[in-house]
């Protein structure tokens, strides 16, 4: 499908990608941004990830046959609310949120009554890198991207949305959202805490300065997603915090496993849980064609 106008609503690491992408596959007649800062109208059309970028909703959003908000979920109400006056009616909307469930209850309704359609989706692809700055054409090439359709979601809207993301390189996979947010509360959410209680225990001021210094590649890989929005984190937590919360236990309770093994010196538990670990990735490997980074 070739769309007439595409509106993001933010031009960051995300939609700025998602810009670009569109532009090098020409298929739009125009990409439009939505951006919060004079400067990164100037900054996000010389990156070449839109045609025009405005700082106020109604222009940004007229006219558009698709618009895909591209914000920290916390926005995404607040936004929709404010320009759907100026959505045509039969307009799709969508978004890159990582957490679904709440999203679509929230939106999917609004874009109804405005005569338009909510279609959630989730590309899982990203970057510890934030701004458009960052952002790049290639970003979702063979990554996942879930389409969490609804009972009231048009057939049509959905095959759009689909396509959409499968002409930017993604694969798609419809999943009930809800059952998105069991998922990536384990798979995406959970990682990005663990990472980010790494990097705030093992860099902690209360250690010696030595300590940083002995933080090699292996450390730098496990912590690089800790370098990501905080903003945007809070409001993932915060939105999938049933999940992750139960999760955490579920995590917390294997790690006190792990330490009574080693607190008894029980070595064959210790190289269990290393074999197992290694057996379960590995195979994963072998499976995921190109795991993109999240």
């Amino acid at each position: 499908m070739h769309w007439q106008k595409i509106t993001l609503i933010g031009v960051g690491l995300l939609g700025g990608s998602l810009g670009l992408a569109v532009k090098k596959r020409g298929l739009a007649t125009q990409v439009m941004g939505y951006v919060r800062r004079a400067v990164s109208v100037t900054e996000c059309v010389k990156r070449g990830a839109v045609d025009e970028a405005v700082l106020e909703l109604a222009p940004a959003v007229q006219g558009a046959d698709l618009v895909v908000l591209c914000t920290p979920i916390a926005q995404m109400r607040d936004l929709t609310e404010k320009l759907l006056p100026n959505l045509k009616p039969g307009a799709i909307v969508t978004d890159v949120g990582s957490v679904k469930g709440p999203v679509v209850q929230a939106l999917e309704p609004l874009a109804h009554r405005a005569g338009a359609h909510f279609i959630g989706s989730h590309p899982m692809a990203g970057a510890e890198k934030m701004g458009v700055g960052a952002a790049r054409a290639d970003l979702f090439m063979n990554a996942v991207c879930v389409i969490t359709a609804t009972a009231k979601s048009p057939a049509k809207a959905v095959r759009n949305v689909e396509e959409l993301w499968r002409n930017v390189g993604a694969r798609t996979l419809r999943m009930n959202p809800d059952l998105h947010d069991e998922f990536v509360s384990r798979s995406s959410h959970l990682p990005h805490i663990v990472a980010a209680e790494l990097a705030n225990y093992v860099l902690s001021p209360a250690h010696p300065k030595e300590q940083a210094q002995l933080c090699a590649n292996g450390f730098r890989d496990t912590t690089r997603i800790a370098s990501g929005s905080p903003e945007m984190w809070r409001d993932i937590a915060l939105a999938n915090r049933t999940n992750l919360a139960r999760v955490l236990g579920v995590f917390v309770e294997d790690l006190q496993e792990f330490r009574h093994a080693l607190v008894k010196g029980d070595a064959q538990a210790v190289q269990e849980f290393f074999e197992l670990a290694k057996q379960r990735r590995d195979q994963w490997c072998g499976q995921a064609a190109s795991p993109s980074p999240e």
